[in-house]
């Protein structure tokens, strides 16, 4: 899914407010969610520090993903800098953000993907490695069932 997020600063106002859009279309992108700040709470905020900052912008109604929160706190840092634009638009693909994570997860295990290019399926599908030895013990044959057919369910072979 597509998401964008505007964030726009209006300085008269002394308000922050921050666009949440998604693609529930192909190709249109649809407004989910508007917040809007006092500018004094997100200076304070900021002022504070990062962490401080990324929870002032998380609210009930606009709670982002980690990876997201942390672009949109950079936007909001950079809008208040002297001479910036007062606006941003943020554009995020859903996808991207898995698949960073799943590329992270392999480098802190140590697995990189041209590990699994050398691999044979035909090695994988073979049984002849396997030899559990459980019809020689016997334990697939001595089996005991413990289902038993109940009244009830034996008048229904007669329907």
């Amino acid at each position: 899914m597509k998401q964008k997020y505007v964030v726009l600063l209006d300085n008269g106002n002394e308000k922050l407010s921050i666009q949440e859009y998604a693609e529930l279309d192909k190709e249109m992108l649809s407004l989910l969610c508007e917040e809007t700040y006092d500018v004094p709470a997100i200076k304070a905020a900021m002022d504070r520090d990062r962490s401080a900052l990324i929870q002032a912008l998380r609210t009930n109604n606009m709670y982002p993903p980690g990876a997201y929160t942390e672009r949109i706190a950079d936007a909001v840092i950079e809008i208040f800098q002297p001479g910036a634009n007062t606006s941003a638009e943020l554009f995020f693909e859903e996808r991207e953000m898995f698949d960073a994570d799943d590329e992270e997860a392999l480098e802190d295990v140590g697995i990189e993907d041209d590990e699994d290019e050398d691999m044979d399926v035909d090695d994988l599908l073979e049984d002849d490695d396997m030899d559990d030895g459980f019809e020689e013990k016997g334990i697939i044959k001595n089996l005991k069932k413990n289902i038993t057919i109940s009244d009830e369910d034996d008048d229904m072979d007669d329907v």
